[in-house]
């Protein structure tokens, strides 16, 4: 009987629960994105810092999965049930935008990111010079970056909260507080080698280097935004857009001796941060986003 009388009390506590969760969507997405990613991390980090023994390598590498990907389609299932877990997966195939956001994703973007190394200080002299392996290496790194960094980051960044944060905050400023959230969240990672962290980096190096990517992660999400809305929500879009961002870090480095993580920020700012301004200037903060445009998100989750 007891035992009885305690799953009774769990069904109306679990009922309350998914309610509060359906009247704050963001909120939830947002605490579960953090906590299942920072958890995940956190006995990879103790074991780069010595605190204990063993190799945890292979929870760097899920991280996203267990971070915005799980928050993004637990939440979807919640507030919009299997319909929206249908819209959300087409919105991931949906890769029909004009030959122009794929010339600017697949060689714009890179190109200005090389150009953003090469301008700094005795980059050129570091280079090594292109190869033909580059052209096998490339594409790989694109693939790897694509289903293993972007896609499981942007199911929840522009799958699920930025079609509910333009309605509620207005385009401009719901892309900049989505863009100080996503930057936040990675901010644990600058206590791990593959963010230009760990043991031996200095306080000092550690705060240029996420100023940097500080600024680096607001100017992108405005790109990210306006792409977003200009392809009709895809997510697919928004895939590649973050694959040919991240792809530099294991393409370019490689061929400039003197390039780390700080100046590969640092080449994204000198980069994106003029044409991030001329793009909200143009658009007087619009982002190319239109007042009733719902991206498969019903109107009770504005």
């Amino acid at each position: 009987m007891k035992a009885s009388r305690e799953s009774a009390q769990s069904i109306p506590s679990s009922r309350n629960l998914q309610e509060m969760m359906r009247k704050h969507p963001l909120f939830f997405f947002f605490l579960m994105s953090y906590a299942f990613t920072w958890i995940v991390l956190i006995p990879y980090i103790l074991s780069v810092w010595g605190v204990i023994k063993g190799n945890f390598e292979f929870l760097y590498i899920i991280k996203p999965f267990a971070g915005p990907t799980l928050a993004g389609i637990i939440m979807t299932g919640i507030t919009e049930g299997k319909a929206g877990l249908r819209g959300l997966w087409r919105r991931l195939g949906h890769g029909r935008a004009g030959w122009q956001w794929y010339l600017l994703i697949l060689l714009a973007i890179p190109a200005l990111i090389l150009l953003g190394i090469v301008i700094q200080p005795g980059m050129l002299a570091s280079f090594q010079g292109l190869t033909p392996r580059l052209l096998v290496t490339y594409p790989l790194y694109f693939a790897i970056v694509f289903f293993g960094v972007a896609l499981p980051e942007e199911i929840g960044w522009r799958g699920f909260a930025l079609p509910r944060m333009q309605p509620r905050y207005g385009p401009l400023w719901g892309t900049l507080l989505l863009g100080i959230l996503w930057c936040f969240w990675h901010l644990i990672f600058f206590l791990t080698p593959g963010q230009g962290g760990g043991p031996g980096t200095s306080f000092t190096t550690l705060l240029i280097s996420f100023a940097y990517f500080f600024v680096m992660v607001m100017a992108f999400s405005i790109i990210f935004t306006w792409v977003f809305n200009h392809t009709g929500g895809s997510v697919f879009i928004a895939n590649l857009l973050h694959a040919a961002i991240d792809t530099p870090q294991l393409a370019w480095i490689p061929l400039f001796l003197a390039v780390d993580e700080t100046s590969l920020n640092l080449a994204s700012v000198i980069a994106f941060v003029i044409p991030a301004i001329l793009i909200v200037v143009l658009t007087r903060g619009r982002l190319g986003y239109r007042p009733g445009i719902t991206f498969e998100v019903s109107e009770s989750e504005k």
